[in-house]
């Protein structure tokens, strides 16, 4: 089955049920998106309801077990889902919000249902879902990509080397890919369907039951979860600081980001909305361009990264230069070390350092620039390499929004090497990219940041 504004390519039969003429509705069991506008996956579900005349109803598990996550992740994500609900009950979907492992939910609700459609998620916990439910359910199941713009296996059959060899494969296909789905108007509302679940449009109440880690608070001053609220901030991007972009995005003292990655993390935003947003801005194309290629080539090639690399969260996933280059200098003399106690303290002698430690913490966010330099110097400051690739990881996924995604663990291994190149060598780093001190200094006005971040939080 194809539906028009929907590339085949996006769509893939995970298992060879046949088609049977049982079931009370068709089932969308969400996960990745988690969005009832521009979303694919659930426009798909919505014709194959009624083609079958049937109902649609849309699951999601809800687990207190989601890998690395916390309070801060779960509110962002239970604001989402509230909206998300509203917005379906004014189609005529029933959503229906149940605890326990994601898989398990979708199987018991599936055990109704004519056809199962899924979203698709890149990483390993995700993919292995994925395959249970294709293997368990006795219907068939559908998964349908609406989270990148050109799905990872049209852009590239084997993991990349670097953004110069993806992009040339994404730009060949982008034009039959920037299109939105359309919006598929149900003929048979789901009203009378009767399916236990919780009250998903009580995001407090939800938040209080579940058994997650409370050390990470929330951080609604700087972010509410939802795509109506991912829209609004990005509009007020496009129209104040995108032509300013190519210029200012690796200047951290500066707002010239658009600070959308948790949305897109969650799947409350589509990547291709974002895409004809900045495409038909009036700014200079440069800037749309710079835009476009983080949005598109960088955020895909952590895609392709996380799909072909099944080690991607581990040391040795980096190139053999980079692996062969630290090992060479692990035990170099290192001037500062910090415990990991210190580090997620933000005591270091380094008041820039510091700055982006303090900004994650109380934001839940960083200014990109700022990554990069807080990677390199855990790097420099661990005992070894393996070490400080297993801290950095660890915070990166603690405190960011964005933590535990692609593009994070494409990110923590970019700082050892991944999708860059040697550089002449030099003590602790090897042949591995330094950043420096000196440098923030050179580039950017770097003290501003600081007194940003001061600002942000509560701290001048």
């Amino acid at each position: 089955m194809t539906l028009p504004g929907i590339p085949p390519s996006r769509i893939q039969r995970l298992n060879d049920r046949p088609a049977g003429r049982g079931g009370r509705f068709v089932l969308y069991w969400m996960q990745q998106s988690q969005r009832a506008e521009e979303n694919p996956a659930l426009e798909f579900a919505a014709a194959a309801a009624n083609r079958r005349g049937l109902p649609l109803v849309v699951a999601f598990g809800l687990t207190d077990e989601y890998p690395e996550a916390n309070l801060r992740h779960y509110a962002f994500m239970l604001e989402g889902l509230s909206e998300t609900a509203r917005s379906l009950a004014r189609r005529g979907i029933a959503f229906v919000l149940r605890r326990g492992s994601p898989p398990e939910v979708a199987l018991a609700i599936g055990r109704e249902a004519a056809l199962l459609v899924c979203d698709r998620g890149y990483l390993r916990h995700q993919r292995a879902w994925r395959t249970l439910v294709a293997r368990e359910a006795a219907c068939p199941v559908v998964q349908v990509e609406g989270d990148v713009v050109v799905p990872v296996e049209e852009a590239s059959g084997k993991a990349e080397i670097g953004a110069r060899t993806l992009r040339p494969r994404i730009r060949r296909l982008l034009a039959s890919h920037l299109a939105l789905p359309p919006v598929v108007a149900l003929e048979h509302p789901a009203r009378k369907l009767r399916l236990e679940g919780l009250e998903a449009r009580d995001p407090g109440a939800l938040l209080a039951t579940l058994a997650v880690d409370r050390g990470v608070p929330p951080v609604p001053r700087f972010f509410r979860g939802g795509t109506s609220e991912a829209k609004r901030r990005f509009a007020r991007f496009v129209r104040e600081r995108l032509a300013r972009y190519a210029a200012n995005r690796n200047q951290p003292q500066t707002d010239d980001v658009s600070a959308i990655s948790p949305y897109l993390h969650f799947g409350q935003v589509s990547p291709v909305w974002l895409a004809l947003a900045v495409r038909e801005a009036p700014v200079p194309s440069a800037a749309r361009e710079a835009f476009l290629e983080e949005l598109i080539v960088r955020r895909e090639l952590s895609c392709n990264f996380v799909f072909y690399r099944e080690d991607y969260d581990r040391f040795r996933v980096i190139p053999d230069w980079a692996w062969k280059s630290l090992r060479l200098h692990r035990r170099d003399p290192r001037p500062y070390r910090y415990t990991a106690a210190e580090l997620e303290g933000a005591r270091t002698h380094d008041p820039y350092w510091n700055a982006a430690m303090r900004e994650m913490v109380c934001t839940g966010f960083m200014h990109n620039a700022m990554r990069m330099y807080w990677g390199k110097k855990i790097l420099e400051w661990s005992e070894d390499p393996e070490e400080g690739f297993a801290r950095t990881l660890a915070l990166n996924n603690r405190w960011f929004l964005d933590g535990r995604d692609p593009n994070s663990f494409a990110g923590v291994a970019w700082i050892y090497g991944m999708h860059d190149r040697a550089w002449p060598e030099r003590p602790i780093y090897g042949k591995v990219r330094t950043m420096t001190a000196s440098g923030l200094e050179r580039k950017c006005d770097i003290a501003a940041y600081v007194r940003k971040v001061e600002r942000l939080c509560g701290e001048d």
